[in-house]
């Protein structure tokens, strides 16, 4: 077992054992005393008694195990030729959670996985818990390196690993004999229709219908202990920095999977289109939302225009998700890669602001676009720009502004507010102070895996430091600036690169855009931009520069304009840190 879920483990064992120790295991496994977490005033009222009856950890294992019954031969997982009933995921978790056990996991042990959107990876986020063990979902865009770093950080004892990314895996792992590091047992994720890569033996370990095989579907579950029970580590992505692990509880990703889902609209029996990566936040908490709703999900290996619009079309999906760069691919796609929508498309985008150009295109193509805002330390979502019925009647421009920004706390979120980093007040809502995004809440990471001081950090002032700039506007509304590491100083004054790069979005023969500092011996800093054109334009670094000064104060504008493709991470977020280095080797430009 991992020592760092173990002492937590042992430490709510033996506060339970201390309050009350006549207890039953199996009831020490429900109950929460008030000598555990403080007097209660309900102490006071004659007649109350907090038992097993009414005091339950939650779990987001309970919704696959309603909807097994409520929507027992309803469709739950669609992949090409495959699909499976709610009633058939139920009983493969089980027996995933029975295989697990029987290869030796414990409570608190870490199981790993690396692949795409595949049947295997939703099972995965209910069989590994129901093993009473830690899902740590790894980006696929790691190289073996990063994923031989992270398993030895995290103490993985079984990796999962898609065909398609056998070969980084095997890296990996030699990579951690070489360190005198006892490897995870791999488990390999075979396409649903084929067979084992001609480089994996049985030797190598397991294949992953062959170990559920081996399961049993009268499994009894090894339900959480107490709520705060991780459930999941996220490691982040690296934007700024080297990942960190973010830990998720029960009780954190139960209310986010139901918040996620109120906000997103999901009706009962929603039809999902897997095109957020289920590694990122834990796919923000919708593997278990879309359970919890008895819904559809629609698995993506591939998120291309073609593949989510033919998907759309055959499945009739009603909602997806992504960030930005993917509403990007699809409003700039290929005529000849358009099927029109069967009915209208509930999406939510995050990660970073959406250019209001992007919003018109896809609401044109027929979706409808609700921007949420949120990191992995808070589950993913943790704002919603919750939409007015009067701001539809407002021309366009006006629209696609308001959308754009970050809005409220959702349901499941205590607070979010705009606060001065150092004196901790909060700043004026005049939408124009600027501040540090806090939030604080239930749905804020349990901390950092094995980094207490980093956690102390994140922590400071009681609450969660974003790091993210923002203002809040007299409406409460809150709109992301920038980040604290992307503001641009020029000459005394602060450049949202979030303004300069709207305006860029703006121009005809822009695709993507990025702006960074550039250091300048005058003037402090001066905007870069990097850009990407669309296929077929041809503009110059003047135009682009002129087009900006015609849109922007010229103090922001940017005095420098590089054509490349931008670097990103596997969510889709530019890598700023990339750029600024760049821009920085490029020297002064006075």
């Amino acid at each position: 077992m991992n020592p760092f879920f173990k002492n937590s483990l042992i430490r709510c064992i033996f506060s339970l054992k201390r309050v009350h120790p006549n207890l039953s295991h199996d009831s020490r496994r429900f109950c929460h005393f008030s000598g555990d977490i403080g007097p209660g005033s309900w102490k006071s009222t004659e007649g109350l008694v907090r038992c097993p009856v009414n005091d339950v950890p939650l779990s987001p294992i309970t919704f696959l195990e309603r909807s097994a019954t409520a929507y027992r031969d309803r469709t739950s997982v669609v992949y090409g030729s495959v699909k499976y009933t709610w009633s058939e995921t139920h009983e493969r978790c089980l027996k995933l959670a029975s295989a697990l056990t029987q290869l030796g996991i414990s409570r608190g042990d870490v199981v790993a996985v690396l692949a795409p959107n595949v049947p295997a990876m939703y099972e995965l986020h209910f069989g590994v818990p129901m093993a009473g063990a830690v899902l740590c979902t790894l980006n696929t865009r790691h190289n073996s390196a990063m994923v031989s770093a992270l398993l030895r950080h995290s103490e993985a004892k079984i990796i999962f690993v898609d065909y398609q990314l056998l070969e980084i895996a095997h890296v990996a792992l030699d990579l951690l004999k070489k360190t005198e590091t006892q490897p995870p047992i791999l488990v390999l994720i075979v396409e649903s229709d084929g067979s084992p890569p001609t480089n994996f033996s049985t030797s190598d370990g397991n294949e992953y219908e062959s170990l559920l095989a081996t399961g049993q579907s009268e499994f009894e579950i090894r339900r959480p202990i107490d709520e705060w029970d991780p459930i999941s580590v996220n490691y982040t992505s690296g934007t700024t920095s080297s990942p960190k692990g973010v830990v998720y509880n029960h009780r954190g990703a139960y209310l986010n999977s139901f918040a996620t889902f109120v906000l997103h609209g999901m009706g009962s029996m929603p039809v999902y289109l897997w095109t957020v990566p289920m590694f990122h936040c834990n796919g923000w908490c919708l593997p278990w939302g879309v359970a919890a709703q008895g819904g559809t999900n629609v698995c993506l290996r591939r998120v291309i225009p073609k593949d989510i619009f033919d998907s759309i079309a055959l499945h009739k999906v009603t909602h997806m998700g992504g960030a930005p760069t993917v509403l990007n691919m699809i409003v700039n796609s290929p005529v000849s890669d358009r099927r029109p929508l069967p009915s209208r498309v509930e999406v939510m985008t995050g990660g970073s602001p959406p250019p209001p150009p992007i919003l018109r295109k896809m609401e044109e193509l027929g979706f409808s676009v609700s921007h949420l805002y949120g990191l992995t330390e808070t589950y993913g979502p943790g704002t919603i720009c919750t939409w007015k019925p009067e701001w539809d009647s407002l021309p366009p421009g006006e629209r696609y502004k308001l959308k754009a920004r970050q809005g409220v706390q959702h349901i499941g979120l205590e607070e979010v507010d705009i606060k001065d980093p150092v004196t901790m007040k909060s700043v004026a809502a005049d939408g124009k102070t600027m501040g540090e995004v806090m939030f604080r809440g239930n749905t804020v990471m349990s901390g950092y895996l094995k980094d207490e001081k980093a956690t102390e950090e994140a922590f400071r002032g009681g609450w969660f430091r974003s790091g993210d700039l923002a203002v809040k506007h007299p409406d409460g509304y809150i709109e992301v600036k920038d980040r604290l590491k992307d503001i641009i100083i020029s000459g005394g004054e602060n450049i949202s690169t979030v303004e300069v790069e709207t305006v860029l979005y703006n121009h005809p023969a822009i695709l993507e855009a990025a702006v960074v500092a550039r250091p300048d011996n005058h003037w402090g800093q001066t905007p870069c931009a990097f850009v990407k054109l669309k296929e077929g334009f041809d503009v110059d670094a003047q135009e682009i520069l002129k087009f900006c000064r015609d849109h922007l104060p010229h103090y922001m504008a940017p005095k420098t304009v590089i054509f490349e493709d931008l670097p990103r991470t596997s969510t889709g977020k530019i890598q700023k840190f990339i750029l600024r280095e760049k821009a920085k080797a490029m020297g002064s430009l006075s």
